[in-house]
């Protein structure tokens, strides 16, 4: 397959941007933009040249794959037609807001043969990647070779009413758990977490506290009813520390010098000005034609959403003691 043939359904804010980075892709073709409102897809549809529906369903024997761009609460029901007529799937994360209901899309993405990434973009965020990148091991299969100890991470935005059908663990802590989970290679041992609604009916501010079975421990913050955006993370190992910016995009890596007089040796990382999401759907599409592992798995979207649900239930058995 050498170009593959796409579309995107639903493109509101975020599936737009779906729809840009796909028509400057050589390795596929726009063929749909499907979304129920007329206005949202009309003119997006006109300038990129190609067809425009309102039911994604009449796309399914005309594409190879898809990037699912709808509210969290539809992904299981179009992720579900999509796989079951044998498209590729680029689901946005989180994967779905039912573990039980991810691990049936898992399953038949496997029987169908099917390519299936969950989006979680901050995998290809310049200074994530450049953090990979000086941390690489080939012996272990592209993943990081230092073992944290300690990892501190804070995602804070401004309220924003068009993303209030989950709550902020399941809208914004899902990036940072992904990350740690996938830095991490050790089960989790214990969690404890604390949250509280604000603006909306769903927990709007949240903390987590994660222990896995190999004593790393991870600190997690998110909040989506914060006066300013912030998105950092401080990995601790035995001997080295990093600090990630993802907003913007630098990395920083200070390390023990072991000589009679230990000191930091900091170097700073300007990262790539790659465009994260468009270095997602080409991973997504070259996994399609080369026939190669998805960079971003169900399985990883899986672990990521039954962490994310545990927090939420503790939080929620925590409040209703109050």
């Amino acid at each position: 397959m050498s170009v593959v043939r796409c579309a995107v359904i639903g493109v509101g804010h975020l599936g737009r941007f779906h729809a840009e980075k796909y028509s400057t892709l050589d390795c596929c073709e726009l063929v749909a933009l499907a979304d129920p409102n007329p206005q949202n897809a009309l003119k997006l549809s006109k300038e990129y040249e190609c067809d425009f529906i309102t039911n994604y369903k009449e796309i399914l024997d005309k594409v190879d794959a898809v990037s699912i761009v709808v509210p969290t609460s539809l992904h299981y029901e179009v992720a579900n037609k999509c796989l079951e007529a044998g498209i590729h799937v680029l689901l946005e994360k989180p994967i779905t807001d039912n573990v039980d209901q991810a691990k049936l899309l898992d399953h038949l993405a496997q029987k169908k043969n099917v390519k299936f990434q969950i989006g979680h973009i901050e995998r290809f965020n310049p200074a994530v990647l450049k953090f990979k990148e000086i941390n690489y091991d080939e012996d272990k299969d592209e993943k990081f070779s230092i073992n944290p100890v300690f990892i501190t991470s804070t995602r804070i935005a401004p309220f924003k009413p068009r993303v209030i059908d989950v709550d902020v663990i399941t809208d914004l802590m899902v990036h940072d758990i992904d990350l740690i989970l996938h830095m991490v290679n050790s089960p989790i041992a214990n969690i404890s977490a604390r949250g509280r609604k604000v603006l909306s009916n769903s927990t709007d501010i949240a903390y987590a506290y994660l222990e896995f079975e190999n004593n790393c421990v991870a600190n997690i913050t998110a909040s989506r009813v914060s006066e300013r955006t912030q998105r950092t993370m401080n990995v601790f190992t035995e001997n080295a520390y990093y600090a990630i910016d993802f907003q913007n995009r630098t990395l920083k890596s200070s390390k023990v010098l072991t000589d009679e007089n230990p000191k930091l040796n900091s170097k700073y990382y300007n990262a790539d000005s790659n465009d994260a999401l468009k270095t997602e759907i080409e991973s997504f599409i070259q996994s399609i034609i080369s026939s190669i592992p998805v960079s971003v798995s169900a399985q990883d979207g899986i672990k990521t959403i039954e962490t994310a649900t545990l927090i939420s239930v503790l939080i929620d058995e925590y409040n209703r003691q109050l």
